[in-house]
């Protein structure tokens, strides 16, 4: 199933509908089917990872703005207590396992606003405490090319 953001984020069936989904929507799909059918031991989880051109395949977006990472915030399941990615085919956790960052499990309900809003002050935090030169807004536009990139189906 293609990479891509949904019309709605509140809206799981569209992962189904639209055929696509982003690592949000597919896994909270995958784990609200999983509380439907009573399986045990899965976990929603956001990590938020330091994206960069060599564990994300965003071009050369980051080199190009004189950057060398942007903190991500991804979605995956934990089963059992093994990371699993179903982002895409390709998809490999290990490709992010060395530059996590932080991880919270989440229920699917939350991959909309919380996720967002979750991302954010965690950006916004690493900023100040980092003392970067960058703003947010210029950071995050800058994360808005590289999700654009990845949506055009470079994953």
């Amino acid at each position: 199933m293609p990479y891509g953001r949904n019309a709605n984020r509140d809206d799981l069936s569209l992962v189904l509908i639209e055929n696509k989904g982003t690592c949000s929507s597919k896994h909270a799909f995958l784990k609200e089917v999983a509380n439907q059918n009573k399986i045990p031991n899965v976990k929603l989880i956001i990590g938020i990872y330091k994206m960069n051109e060599s564990n994300t395949k965003i071009g050369k977006i980051l080199t190009d703005n004189n950057i060398d990472f942007i903190p991500e915030a991804h979605c995956y399941l934990n089963i059992s207590g093994e990371r699993f990615d179903f982002t895409t085919r390709s998809s490999n956790f290990t490709k992010i396992k060395d530059d996590l960052l932080k991880e919270i499990e989440i229920e699917p309900y939350q991959v909309g606003e919380f996720k967002i809003k979750f991302h954010k002050n965690f950006i916004k935090k690493w900023l100040s405490d980092s003392n970067a030169t960058i703003t947010f807004e210029q950071l995050w536009a800058i994360r808005e090319q590289c999700i654009i990139y990845l949506s055009q189906g470079y994953l």
